[in-house]
């Protein structure tokens, strides 16, 4: 296990050793932004660390309303609720909308926190496919359960791999369906603005297509957020008991949040920097001929089907002074993977590193 002693940016330190750090979720390098800490700072001189009580009774303070103000701003809708965590999110949602659907489609491969945010008295529960829409259609055109809800990652957190939410919406529309895309690993990255996968796939704004989010990943702060219209979070507030009872966001976290948004607004740069540098390490893993998977996000797997090929690399890498997680693929026990994450802050030289050393080790063990 990776124990950082410093912040994490383009390299980390971890027991006293400077490392390249292709890991985690930090797509736009804003976790150590000198903006974002400078506003956390003085939101911390303002109001101390914790305003230790739920929003729903004394936790509200201006700050938060100004970031859910931005939030909404962001995402072009008229409202928005910030919350602890984003793997709260789909709770929260699943539970406000649960008399709008009578069964639950999700995909295969869906991340934890959707498994857990299925309210417990859903009798239907039905997994489709991994990135499978023709499994999706089939499945509901078997299904006697009534108004489906549909929720899939938009981008999957450990392949790098986009839902077709193309072709998964018209098929929800046509059984009259409610799709949620849980957004966490595709906001401020994906569309054309960072809005996420609905965007990037030119969905058209629908009452019935929702989004979980968080401000964990790209946003470089913490903390996870619903967006929609005033309806919307007007029920969250009100009916949802995850929300009510949650302490408040902390002050400098709700600070991070509104600076690193205005940081995204103003330089569309850095998601298209992190995109553009993603490309060119998974241009050549491919033609290395290592197998991944995903295209056009941050993240990169490197997959095999021997867990040792998997940690030998990692290691190796660790080794030569670059951080590159290995971690089991997720529902296919047989595939291996190491995670491999690019930002826009990597350096054309730390790409060149990383890249020759997974040709070293290419040419040393081969393929699996």
């Amino acid at each position: 296990m990776i124990v950082l002693d410093s912040g994490i940016g383009n390299y980390i330190y971890s027991n006293g050793k400077k490392y390249s750090y292709f890991a985690g979720n930090n797509y736009l390098g804003l976790a150590s932004h000198p903006a974002v800490k400078e506003a956390a700072i003085q939101a911390v001189e303002k109001y101390g660390i914790n305003f230790s009580a739920s929003r729903h009774t004394t936790g509200t303070a201006d700050i938060h309303l100004e970031l859910e103000k931005s939030l909404a701003l962001f995402k072009g809708n008229q409202d928005a609720v910030v919350f602890a965590s984003g793997f709260q999110g789909n709770t929260i949602l699943l539970d406000i909308l649960k008399d709008r659907y009578s069964a639950v489609f999700c995909d295969r491969n869906a991340h934890a926190s959707i498994l857990a945010g299925i309210p417990a008295g859903v009798d239907s529960v039905v997994c489709y496919d991994h990135c499978d829409a023709s499994s999706l259609e089939n499945l509901l055109q078997q299904s006697k359960s009534g108004i489906p809800l549909v929720i899939t990652d938009g981008v999957f957190a450990l392949t790098g791999e986009i839902a077709p939410l193309d072709r998964i919406w018209q098929i929800v529309k046509k059984h009259n369906g409610l799709l949620v895309v849980d957004d966490a690993h595709s906001t401020g990255i994906m569309g054309e603005t960072g809005k996420g996968t609905p965007e990037h796939f030119h969905l058209p704004g629908d009452e019935n297509v929702f989004q979980t989010e968080t401000m964990s990943k790209a946003l470089g702060g913490y903390g996870g957020f619903i967006s929609g219209n005033t309806k919307l979070t007007k029920l969250i507030r009100e009916k949802s008991a995850t929300y009510q009872a949650s302490t408040a966001l902390p002050p400098p976290i709700a600070a991070a949040g509104i600076a690193s948004l205005k940081i995204i607004q103003e330089n569309p740069g850095l998601r298209l920097r992190a995109l553009e540098n993603a490309a060119t390490v998974r241009d050549e893993i491919i033609r290395m001929g290592f197998r991944t998977a995903g295209g056009g996000t941050p993240i990169i797997p490197v997959i095999f089907n021997s867990s040792a090929k998997a940690s030998g690399l990692s290691s190796f890498l660790e080794e030569k002074g670059i951080i590159a997680p290995f971690m089991n693929y997720p529902v296919k026990v047989e595939m291996h993977q190491i995670r491999i994450t690019v930002s826009s802050i990597h350096t054309a030289g730390q790409i060149e590193v990383l890249l020759d050393l997974l040709h070293q080790w290419k040419k040393k063990y081969g393929n699996d």
